[in-house]
């Protein structure tokens, strides 16, 4: 595993509210990384950096050792390909045209795909179970499958670096387990994978390293069972909770909320 990605010193303020201080992060390849939090956090906002879709007002973001800010748009997108919390769209697009736009980095101007491509775009509507929907309007569809469009157009970018700002929280529980276990075999097929996500359980069974923020800042980080106790649950999600090895698993936790602490 090599750094391909990392952050330094890294902070956002606008009008005087800061939204991210001081966040200094190492991203090697092989990881599935999951960024934990309340919200507000920093979360969305950190990925936002990472991809170069916002820029900091402090610290750098370097790309295989160089600054983000040294590549054009389309050199990053043939490297990092990043999938929003909001997946609205106002045009009624088809699914594999959405998808299809995965592959315009790739492309010369008014390139058409090459069967290469159409090859890479079938392959990326069948991994997100959306082959039968490839040409019903995006517009038409539900949140969830919405969801799944976009993570099938990250997936036909085949970048080295997959961003996602809760890309499973749409998604019913058998599409959550499908779309995590194929972000986790990225990884571990040497992709780096970084995700905010809210479902504790899910984190701790899919994620390699978890890092949680609090307040715009990184309050913890590390494997899953070092960073999901009782006293960071405490501390920066205001919960009381059991947490334990789930049964037959040595990495999976189970986390049973026992109270909000802001109620006691």
């Amino acid at each position: 595993m090599s750094n391909i990605l990392q952050c330094t010193s890294l902070g956002l303020s606008i009008q005087q509210q800061t939204l991210l201080d001081n966040v200094s992060l190492d991203f090697q390849t092989g990881q599935f990384i999951g960024l934990i939090g309340p919200n507000g956090a920093g979360k969305s906002t950190l990925l936002k950096l990472l991809s170069g879709l916002s820029e900091p007002s402090a610290g750098v973001v370097r790309l295989q050792g160089q600054p983000l800010k040294n590549y054009t748009r389309r050199d990053i997108a043939q490297q990092v390909s990043f999938v929003p919390q909001d997946t609205s769209i106002n045009y009624a697009f088809s699914v594999k045209e959405i998808v299809a736009m995965g592959r315009n980095p790739h492309l010369g101007a008014f390139q058409p795909e090459a069967e290469q491509d159409l090859a890479i775009i079938a392959e990326a509507l069948e991994k997100t179970d959306l082959a039968s929907l490839a040409d019903r309007p995006v517009d038409q569809l539900s949140g969830g499958e919405r969801q799944r469009v976009f993570i099938a157009r990250s997936l036909a970018q085949q970048t080295s670096v997959l961003l996602m700002d809760e890309p499973t929280a749409s998604l019913d529980l058998c599409h959550q387990l499908e779309i995590l276990s194929l972000l986790r075999n990225l990884a571990e097929q040497g992709h780096l994978v970084i995700v905010a996500i809210h479902d504790l359980d899910m984190a701790s069974r899919f994620c390699h390293r978890l890092v949680i923020m609090s307040k715009g800042t990184i309050a913890a980080e590390g494997k899953p069972h070092d960073v999901i106790t009782p006293q960071n649950l405490r501390d920066h999600f205001a919960i009381e909770a059991c947490v334990e090895a789930y049964p037959g698993s040595s990495e999976s936790l189970r986390i049973t909320p026992l109270c909000s602490t802001a109620q006691k």
